[in-house]
């Protein structure tokens, strides 16, 4: 799977990610639902660096179609919000 981060890249994750990346995405979810304006920031912080760590970036130069949009790590909890859908950032 594709997946970017909005001003960063693409990166190539394999499927077998998806259990990690989706516990950080669902505690982000509460998070957000909560108004944990902290916790939101080190979660989003964790999801962007386990995806870092467990993918591949690919070439500056490639536009593969992205399966999946990360907000950058600087986005406000607002921003976020309007990223998430009922399933939230990773599709489960």
């Amino acid at each position: 799977m594709i997946v970017r981060i909005m001003g960063e890249g693409q990166v190539k994750l394999a499927d077998g990610h998806f259990a990690e990346l989706n516990k950080l995405d669902d505690d982000l979810l509460a998070e957000m639902e909560s108004g944990d304006e902290q916790g939101f920031r080190a979660t989003l912080g964790a999801l962007l660096e386990a995806v870092r760590r467990l993918g591949e970036p690919l070439p500056d130069d490639a536009l593969e179609p992205s399966e999946l949009i990360l907000p950058a790590p600087d986005a406000t909890l607002d921003e976020v919000r309007e990223m998430l859908s009922d399933n939230g950032l990773i599709p489960g």
